[in-house]
């Protein structure tokens, strides 16, 4: 059916002209001689004010209802009050009934009660500003690759490979829940791969490939984790951004992710105006503040072993214990981001033994060349590393962790073969979401979030 975006009404370019719009009724007030419907269509945070003069127009009662959809004819006129525009209606016909009983209402809509509603929460103010900053952030990420003549690949989300040897893995296979065999190895081999196979939890290993021929690329595609791990910023599927850049070592790699940060929350602040206020005001008071902030500050650098002295001399009671060679918690990120630092921070120089077998070693011999992005109230965001070059060096990591080398013989062989200084970075997407809208829960910044014990 022919009508105009709200979005486009709202602009003021039909003023005085006869427009139909479609959308779905958020509110409606009643008077004995006039009736409002507030409409949403979904192209933008704010909604059209509909007026309709009863003496003119026999409004249908099933019309007013919240939730409802409706297709509204009339003439856009100066709004009543303040600088906007509104719709006189001439017409209002219901297109989809929504009964007394739908969830959605003032006095239930908490996040936790709409998370068991997930097919139906975006119609809330909360998720439609939240999915509205996610589209703007991903289409920033995309911008600011592009611009800088990075070439974009799709690494495949079925490998063979675990990517960071945590074994967490999701299994893909075709055999039948009930066969058995006598080996493993038989297992597989009947399998539809002819050998093990999972869901990839990074597309990083695949992406070096790539690097070695364009010097520049990014993937921003799904990952998927078994970690048994319940938190409010851990999932099982989520979007992963990560660029391989050949050449580079960790200061220059730092300073690509530094860039890209401030690149995207620019680029919310200014095209989601309206959201970002919505979330300042009732998300996280000082929200933009925080992120202008950010953006116009230069990111703090720290070592691993001077933040591991930092917090020993902390005058906190830490739930986990901080001693050299701990992995960092939330709470240790937390106290390094908003009391020390105050604003994001690269940590690194990680011990190797916490790290990645990818990560170049540095020349003590106890360290790599890794870092994480930590930023106030979220934690880490990125995690980031020169790769080792060396194939000895590589090789003996591998297998100081019992990993299976035949599994990699492509990935040795980039080391081979032309092998040059390369580093990258992965940042969770979700999380960047989170740090820019001021949602505390990673379960509410995705469509339908994946979760241990949770698929619906």
């Amino acid at each position: 059916m022919k009508h105009i975006d709200i979005v486009d009404v709202l602009k003021g370019d039909y003023l005085g002209k006869e427009v139909t719009v479609c959308g779905w009724v958020r509110t409606s007030r009643d008077s004995s001689a006039v009736a409002f419907l507030e409409l949403s269509d979904g192209t933008c945070f704010s909604r059209l004010q509909v007026v309709v003069d009863k003496a003119k127009l026999t409004l249908d009662p099933e019309c007013t209802r919240n939730g409802a959809s409706v297709l509204v004819k009339g003439e856009i006129v100066k709004a009543y009050r303040g600088d906007g525009v509104e719709l006189n209606a001439t017409a209002v016909c219901l297109l989809g009934a929504c009964p007394p009983e739908y969830p959605i209402q003032k006095k239930r809509t908490t996040l936790e009660f709409l998370r068991g509603i997930p097919h139906l929460r975006l119609r809330t103010n909360t998720f439609n500003a939240v999915f509205r900053v996610r589209s703007i952030a991903a289409q920033a990420i995309h911008r600011f690759f592009h611009e800088r003549h990075y070439v974009y690949v799709n690494t495949p989300l079925i490998t063979a490979s675990d990517c960071e040897g945590a074994g967490e893995m999701f299994r893909v296979t075709t055999q039948p829940y009930n066969a058995k065999y006598e080996s493993e190895e038989a297992y597989y081999k009947d399998d539809f791969f002819g050998q093990k196979a999972g869901l990839s939890v990074s597309g990083q290993l695949e992406g070096e490939v790539a690097a070695m021929a364009f010097s520049k690329i990014y993937t921003f595609g799904p990952s998927f984790r078994a970690e048994n791990s319940n938190t409010t910023k851990h999932l099982s599927e989520f979007w992963h951004v990560e660029p391989e850049v050949a050449f580079a070592e960790l200061p220059d790699i730092i300073e690509i992710a530094e860039e890209m940060i401030k690149y995207v929350i620019s680029a919310v602040l200014t095209e989601c105006p309206d959201e970002m206020t919505f979330f300042d005001n009732f998300m996280e008071k000082g929200l933009k503040d925080k992120l202008y902030n950010v953006v116009n500050s230069k990111f703090g650098v720290l070592d691993y072993t001077d933040a591991i002295e930092i917090l020993k001399k902390a005058d906190v009671n830490f739930n986990y214990p901080v001693e050299w060679g701990c992995d960092l918690q939330t709470e240790h990120e937390k106290y390094l981001t908003d009391v020390v630092m105050k604003k994001p921070v690269f940590v690194i120089n990680y011990p190797k033994e916490i790290k990645s077998f990818y990560m170049k070693q540095n020349a003590d011999g106890k360290t790599v060349a890794a870092t994480d992005l930590l930023v106030p109230g979220i934690g880490e965001i990125i995690g980031c590393s020169e790769r080792e070059a060396d194939p000895e060096k590589l090789l003996q990591a591998m297998k100081t962790r019992n990993m299976d080398i035949g599994a990699y013989k492509q990935y040795i062989d980039l080391r081979t073969f032309g092998s040059v200084p390369h580093s990258g970075f992965g940042l969770g997407f979700e999380r960047i979401v989170m740090y820019m809208t001021g949602i505390e829960n990673i379960r509410d910044v995705t469509l339908f979030p994946r979760s241990v014990g949770n698929i619906s």
